[in-house]
């Protein structure tokens, strides 16, 4: 099996909880009579360490022997995953929540650092001819755990209650460890690379390309996140009925980032990475931007969802271009550290353009609004203009 596809199903198993987490269980919830206020608060509480995990990457880096490697990182994750989610077969979540709410904490804490050794394990494992496709293989496997665990989480209690769904979810989580340990070899560690750890940190942390990256990271996304976030809430006030909206989500918008992301990434593979990343850029506020004329101009339904698959295209082509990009500006020996961090400012792009989109979009309304943050992402090419001119003269 090829590399990619071996890394793609390593992160189906990084979908599977964020589905689960963010997608299927405010629904099952609140379907066991358990307070909205109570799931608000642990759905943001269990988003945040994905938006933190660059704090405790460092240790994934520095703590590393040639007896304890990104692998053993990842395996003790999973482990801990699984472990963390066997109790809540028995524990009901309406009587007994806060023992749910710390159990999903830590089972949280524990996926987001199993992402943080997986990053890190594929970007010293891979060429970096090969990050466009390794990517858009990886966004691939994630996009399949998260609408599996996402939705079909509800299909699965349905049928068999929280056992069958705990039990599918553990043999996702617990299966990759097979892949894990078979399928990929740890990527040799050079000789007194842990004592230098701290002075590389420095180093790469002062490097201008990696302060272009966290730009790029903050800025460049903004008119897809506002699109992301209020795509819903689009469809409803134009008539769109709940059912249309969960079925938009649930297949065209998964398939759409799936096609986009393997072609992209593939193609970004055949040239430099920041041109790519800049025509996908562009490919994306163009696909915004027909978002925004047609929600301007009073579209039908159908003509909606078909500007916003257009949209989702672009985003799963621009993600895995991106990612790739941030891959090729990651020092290996800060495999964990540093892609992190650039994960971590696609996080922080997220927060501030959907506060920032949610502001105009109401005050403006959509097509407005959503034309400004997609104008707002064009700064992210003279980010990349800088990144080709550093690339010239280096």
């Amino acid at each position: 099996m090829p590399t990619r596809w071996k890394f793609a199903l390593l992160y189906f198993s990084e979908g599977a909880p964020i589905g689960f987490l963010w997608w299927g269980l405010p629904t099952l919830l609140r379907q066991d009579d358990v307070a909205v206020e109570r799931i608000a608060a642990l759905t943001a509480t269990l988003a945040l360490p994905w938006t933190l995990k660059f704090l405790w990457a460092p240790l994934v880096d520095a703590c590393r022997s040639s007896r304890w490697g990104f692998k053993h990182w990842a395996g003790a994750a999973q482990l801990g995953m699984g472990a963390c989610l066997l109790p809540l077969i028995w524990i009901d979540p309406a009587t007994h929540f806060g023992v749910w709410f710390g159990l999903l904490l830590t089972h949280a804490v524990c996926a987001a650092t199993q992402d943080v050794a997986i990053d890190a394990l594929a970007i010293n494992a891979v060429e970096s001819t090969e990050r466009g496709s390794l990517n858009a293989a990886m966004q691939i496997g994630m996009l399949g755990g998260r609408s599996l665990f996402g939705g079909g989480a509800i299909v699965l209690v349905g049928w068999g209650g929280w056992p069958v769904l705990f039990g599918a979810l553990l043999t996702a989580i617990w299966l990759s460890l097979l892949v894990l340990w078979r399928g990929v070899e740890e990527p040799p560690k050079a000789e007194g690379e842990s004592r230098r750890f701290w002075t590389t940190l420095r180093a790469g942390f002062s490097r201008r390309t990696t302060w272009l990256g966290l730009g790029f990271a903050l800025i460049a996304g903004a008119g897809f996140e506002t699109v992301g976030a209020l795509a819903g809430p689009l469809l409803v006030d134009h008539a769109a009925s709940s059912g249309t909206v969960a079925t938009f989500f649930a297949f065209p918008v998964v398939i759409a980032m799936a096609i986009g992301g393997w072609v992209g990434g593939r193609w970004s593979d055949r040239g430099p990475r920041p041109v790519r990343a800049g025509i996908a850029l562009v490919a994306l506020t163009l696909a915004v931007l027909l978002v925004a004329l047609a929600a301007k101009s009073g579209a039908s339904v159908p003509l909606l969802i078909t500007t916003l698959v257009v949209v989702y295209l672009t985003i799963g082509a621009f993600t895995a271009i991106s990612y790739a990009l941030f891959m090729d500006l990651t020092d290996p020996a800060l495999g964990a550290t540093q892609f992190s961090t650039f994960m971590a400012a696609t996080n922080g792009c997220e927060v501030w353009a959907v506060a920032a989109g949610g502001l105009l979009v109401g005050r403006l309304g959509y097509g407005p609004g959503f034309s400004l943050m997609a104008l707002a992402g064009l700064l992210g090419l003279a980010v990349l203009w800088a990144l080709t001119r550093k690339a010239r003269t280096a």
